[in-house]
């Protein structure tokens, strides 16, 4: 059984830069732990973690024959940096394997020094899952460490165009709490809210008119991508207020095409990822 979402991982070559990025530009309490990581994993990894919602993982190679580092280099050469995994919890992740392979997808074995299973992209719509244990990070930054106006990762979006496929997928093959398909006019897509029981959403969403300035740009990256993780959506009190401050740090923050009230960030300033930030 899949207990929550605790985190979305991004992968990059520049690890300082990232942490800067997420920590003094974003204002997000980080935590790095590279020195554990490093040495266990040969991977730098830090974990954002504002509160509400799922963590962000910040992750990048270190040590080339490790096999997490390797599977991380991959990724970037092949798609360039960019969200990497998804991140789910059950309480056996071994035993949870078996089950999601019995309903068919494609589990992969055991990784050299994994805490957890992968599922592979082309069974999930282009996103690798990684399944760990339950709490399988819960620290917290340390006490006084700023934290500015933004939460975690209050929804994923993946971008489809099978809708009724992935929505089974992420429903019935991994036994989340699924919405009734939507077709949104305004946006131009239709989509399908998936509820883990913990940490942010999940939403499918797929195309249904190229005119609409959201379904334009999800339309767009598919034809450039296969399907997958599109977009993180966090949220702040106020999002408009946030663009002076968000362009003075250097970041490409906008409103976006399809909402007033929604500010984006640019891929080219979070490592490949597209930031969202509405109300809440």
């Amino acid at each position: 059984m899949i207990t929550g979402m605790p985190r979305i991982a991004i992968a990059t070559g520049d690890f300082a830069g990232i942490v800067d990025t997420f920590r003094n530009r974003l204002g997000i309490p980080v935590v790095d732990l590279s020195e554990e990581t490093v040495p266990s994993l040969g991977a730098r990894i830090a974990m954002c973690v504002p509160k509400g919602g799922s963590n962000i993982e910040l992750m990048s190679p270190e040590v080339a024959q490790a096999p997490l580092s390797q599977s991380l280099q991959r990724f970037l050469d092949r798609r360039g940096q960019g969200l990497f995994a998804l991140m789910l919890e059950a309480p056996d992740p071994d035993a949870e394997a078996e089950v999601l392979a019995g309903r068919g997808l494609k589990v992969l074995p055991l990784m050299a020094g994994a805490g957890g299973r992968d599922v592979h992209p082309a069974s999930t719509h282009g996103v690798l899952i990684r399944v760990y244990p339950v709490d399988s990070y819960r620290r917290e930054a340390p006490a006084g460490t700023p934290a500015g106006p933004l939460s975690g990762v209050q929804r994923v979006i993946i971008a489809v165009k099978d809708l009724d496929g992935a929505a089974k997928v992420y429903g019935e093959r991994f036994g989340l709490a699924a919405d009734r398909p939507v077709d949104d006019a305004g946006r131009g897509v239709a989509s399908v809210l998936v509820r883990p029981p913990t940490g942010g959403t999940i939403e499918l969403v797929a195309v249904r008119d190229r005119g609409r300035p959201f379904a334009a740009a999800i339309a767009a990256h598919l034809d450039a991508h296969p399907e997958g993780m599109y977009a993180l959506v966090l949220q702040a009190p106020d999002p408009r207020g946030l663009l002076d401050a968000l362009r003075a740090k250097g970041l490409d923050a906008r409103i976006a095409a399809d909402s007033p009230e929604v500010v984006e960030i640019g891929r080219g300033s979070v490592f490949g990822a597209l930031v969202r930030i509405e109300a809440g």
